[in-house]
């Protein structure tokens, strides 16, 4: 077994991917199985949607065999996604483009322990959410995952209070995407803004904020003195630094650099599948630096090393954890 001295990091941020497959409570929508990105996927990790059983076990394969060579990386939370609630708390098949269920995050992390933790993902809008919150919590779930903008919820409406005070309760992080939204077809993007966690953060539950805060359409990241706030206010605030290294999230890294006091509060995490740039570094590092970040394939380490290249302080998820169980023993 890999020693953790050696590799210190889980990264909270990694997308399961699966196509449906019987009973794997996966769904993908036709429009979003058109959809060039996801065709863009498709091909470059060699997936056939005619064979979703292959395609499902070869995504598996090729992260477990990148997570397992990774020099800095030793775990990696998986990432489900709910699917569109209505009004009434029940599934909006028509509305989703998306599904990962819960149950195929679970029994993946349970047949992986050594390399996997189980991020589910549970829509605050569902009838059932807080019961699916205590499963999830009792089946070994580490957080809870959602995309307010492609799933059609304000993260700020006050109905949602219970479920948060849940999620405290059960000392589950709670992850939302940040920003504007490219990869699901977004709807409402005014719900990315991280004013809306406040709520969360006020009921008490931890809440992780994606992408660094990044609003992610290059111009200017608005989203930043929101970020300074949050984590000057609250200790129990988080944000991961996925998908930074992003030609449209850069401008966010490069700024973060400046604010050595927020460091602390940042989790390292990739968006995994997505790719990790270097662009960033360039007349940054030194050329023997760039050259490293070049040469390297793996994208937990190059994530590594480009963050540290440019001197971005960052933590890891395992750091969370610690702290939650040493509170609990208290």
């Amino acid at each position: 077994m890999t020693n953790p001295v050696t590799k210190p990091l889980i990264d909270c941020h990694v997308h399961l991917a699966a196509l449906p497959d019987s009973d794997n409570g996966c769904y993908i929508s036709p429009k979003m199985l058109k959809s060039p990105l996801f065709r863009f996927l498709l091909w470059k990790h060699g997936l056939s949607p005619d064979q979703p059983r292959e395609a499902n076990q070869k995504y598996l394969a090729d992260l477990l065999t990148e997570l397992k060579a990774s020099r800095h990386v030793r775990q990696a939370v998986l990432l489900g996604m709910d699917g569109v609630y209505d009004q009434n708390g029940r599934l909006n098949q028509a509305q989703t483009d998306f599904l990962i269920g819960n149950d195929y995050v679970l029994k993946t992390a349970q047949a992986h322990p050594d390399e996997f933790l189980a991020g589910v993902s549970i829509n605050p809008q569902r009838r059932d959410a807080i019961d699916e919150l205590h499963r999830c919590a009792d089946a070994g779930a580490v957080l809870v995952k959602v995309l307010p903008n492609a799933k059609q919820f304000d993260p700020a409406n006050p109905k949602y209070k219970p479920f948060y005070r849940a999620l405290a309760e059960r000392k589950l992080p709670f992850l939302s995407h940040v920003g504007y939204e490219f990869s699901l077809i977004g709807k409402d993007q005014s719900v990315g803004d991280p004013d809306r966690l406040r709520l969360a953060l006020d009921e008490g539950a931890t809440v992780i904020a994606a992408h660094a805060c990044s609003y992610g359409l290059i111009l200017y990241e608005k989203f930043l003195p929101t970020l300074r706030d949050l984590v000057a206010r609250y200790p129990h605030f988080y944000s991961d630094i996925s998908a930074l290294t992003l030609p449209n999230r850069i401008r966010m890294l490069l700024h973060l650099r400046k604010y050595p006091e927020i460091h602390e509060r940042l989790l390292f995490g990739t968006d995994y599948p997505l790719s990790v740039f270097h662009v960033a570094a360039w007349g940054r590092v030194t050329l023997g630096s760039l050259r490293k970040m070049m040469r390297t394939k793996n994208r937990f380490d190059r994530q590594v090393e480009v963050c540290n290249g440019l001197r971005l302080g960052f933590r890891s998820f395992g750091d969370l954890r610690s702290h939650s169980s040493a509170k609990t023993s208290h």
